[in-house]
Order: C-alpha cells, then structure tokens, then sequence
C-alpha cells in the first residue's frame, strides 16, 4: 500500500489523533466517571434521554449534558436531537462500550496496576532509553520471573487478565470438550483457567504444566474451588528444556506463545506435534496482531521497551496457521471470541 493510501489515523488526521492523545488523561477521566456511575450501562442498551439519565442517577443535567457532549466527541456515544429542550437529547452508546470500558480501565485492569510504575520510569527518558542509556530496572521486572514473589505477581496478573478467553472458551466448550478427555494446559499460570474449564465441564480432567516453583499456586487454586487432584492436577516442568508430557488428548497454549520469539513459538508447537497421540488437539488463544488490537497493545508495548528481555509481540493469527500447517497439523480452524481461538489436529 503507497503512503498515500494509507488509512487514516484514528480521529480523521493527524492532528486531530494528536489533539485527542493529548487531551487522553482528561478523556479517561470521563470515561471512567461514566463507568463508575453506571451511565454506560444506561447507554449501551439506548437510547436514552438526559432527563431520564439525570433523574437516575441524580446528576445536574447541565453538567451532565458536557459530560455526554465529551463522551460524544471522543465517538463513543451517538446523540439525536429532536427539540432544542436539553432533557430530550437521546444518547446511544456504541456497541460494546461497557465491555471495553471496564476490560481496560475497570479496578483489575493490567494497565491500571502497572500503570503509575511504567510512566515514573520511562516517561521524558525514551530518547535514552532508545540509545540504550537507560532500561527499566531488572529488580523491577525480571522475565522470566525469578523469585517467588515475582512468580506469584506475573501469574496473578494473568489470571486477572483471563475472563475474555473464558467467554471464548465458553462459547465453543459443548463442541471442544463434549467428550470429556485430557487436557495439559502448558504454561497455565496458577491453574484458574483449568479450575473453570474443569468445573463447567464434568467429563474433562486438566493438568497444568508450569514451573516447579507454581505448583503452590496451583495447589492453592485447587483448594479455593474444592477440586480434588484427579481433576485438576499439576506436572513441573521447564519446557524450554523439557519434551511436553505425553497422555494427552488436547494441549493448549493460552497466553504463552507470543511472549517468545518466533523460533520458541513454533519449537512449542513442534513439541505439542510430538506429545499428542494420532487425532489429538492443539488449541492456541492469545491476542492476535489486528489494528483494534493495537492500540490496545499501546501500553504494553510502552511498558516493555526498557525490557531487553522480554520479547512479547502480538502476531497475525495467519501466522500461527502457517507454523500449524508446516508442522502437520491439519484441519485448522480460527473460532470467533473476544480473543479467538485456534485449534488444528493431529492426523
């Protein structure tokens, strides 16, 4: 595609991108306010009025009107003005709002947390960092996570992040585990993932495939949902220096693949290929390279760029199709999730 071809940049041009970056503090506030308020959860379903919004929620129409017109500015709400009275305008929200608002600045947000500590690092200090003069500290943040307590905060936070990938696992479970079976979870975290798929699904057993120094945490997450062992079990291992236990029918990778380097990822899936029995499943869910995608990245991506080590990178889900197919998987397929979802088998 020739530059002049190319999409616009959010928000029409580039100035009005940078306009809206630059305001984007004082945007978040107004988006948060409406969350908190339970205004978004008002609006989605739409329209409604000011007035009606108002007396609701026992706010200053006035003032209310502002905060709508900002939250229309910003494209998230659409408004109809049928009179010039102010309690007749009628708001929509976008499709999806809600949802986004709170996955990405409700109070388990990973941005959120991680926010303050990134921005006192790096904020004013990219040039250096970028000549390699300054990093972001490696007490701060190891990778991979060394002690126990980096252990315990990495895999937390990765729970915290899991609730869209249970939608999607929800939503293709009857057809991905109507048979029960045996699933290695490879580097799954503190094993809620597997205590939710174990407990939707009574014919299925999980075992999660970590480092040593989790099994605690899986230990832990097994007690708090009253799972015994049989059903939700742990295998320690380092699979950057280990074959992938065999026994399985399904081996996922949640999350995982894309916090290595290419050669890694498609060494893993290798590995899967040579673990799983003749018409066994490999399933790979994680957030693919796509524009929306992206911007969400932002942060992350901002995060890491003091971080030698960790290499994580959104990839094109074509990609992992590929890496599949040249590994003799067959019958690939991409189901549709807020993260989706790739399965593929082995003949």
């Amino acid at each position: 595609m020739a530059p002049e071809d190319a999409p616009p940049p959010p928000g029409g041009s580039p100035r009005a991108l940078l306009h809206l970056l630059f305001n984007g503090a004082r945007a978040v506030d107004v988006v948060q306010t409406a969350l908190q308020l339970g205004l978004l959860d008002a609006l989605e379903p739409g329209p409604v009025t000011l007035g009606a919004l108002a007396a609701r929620h026992g706010l200053i129409p006035g003032r209310l009107y502002k905060l709508l017109d900002c939250l229309e500015s910003l494209g998230l709400v659409r408004r109809e003005q049928p009179s010039d009275a102010l309690d007749s305008a009628r708001y929509t929200a976008v499709p999806g709002l809600r949802a986004a608002a709170q996955a990405v600045l409700g109070p388990h947000s990973l941005e959120r947390d991680r926010e303050r500590y990134a921005w006192r690092q790096l904020h004013g200090r990219l040039p250096e960092v970028l000549r390699g003069e300054h990093a972001m500290p490696p007490s701060d943040f190891d990778w991979p996570p060394r002690t126990a307590e980096q252990v315990e905060g990495f895999e937390a936070s990765m729970a915290a992040g899991l609730p869209p990938i249970l939608e999607t696992l929800r939503a293709h479970g009857p057809r991905l585990w109507k048979d029960g079976g045996r699933l290695l979870d490879v580097g799954g975290g503190d094993g809620t993932l597997a205590a939710h798929l174990v407990r939707e699904h009574p014919g299925l057993t999980v075992d999660v495939y970590n480092l040593p120094a989790t099994a605690p945490l899986v230990a832990r997450t097994r007690e708090h949902h009253g799972l015994p062992p049989e059903r939700l079990g742990f295998v320690g291992g380092d699979f950057l220096k280990e074959p992938l236990p065999r026994g399985y029918d399904a081996l996922s990778f949640i999350r995982v693949l894309h916090d290595w380097p290419a050669d890694t990822a498609r060494a893993l899936l290798k590995a899967a290929w040579d673990a799983l029995p003749s018409g066994g499943r490999v399933l790979v869910c994680e957030e693919f390279r796509t524009p929306e995608r992206l911007a969400a990245q932002f942060f992350w991506s901002y995060f890491l760029i003091g971080v030698d080590t960790c290499v994580s990178r959104l990839r094109e889900v074509e990609h992992y199709l590929r890496v599949l197919d040249e590994t003799g998987f067959t019958r690939a397929e991409v189901l549709p999730g807020p993260f989706e979802l790739v399965t593929a088998t082995k003949p």
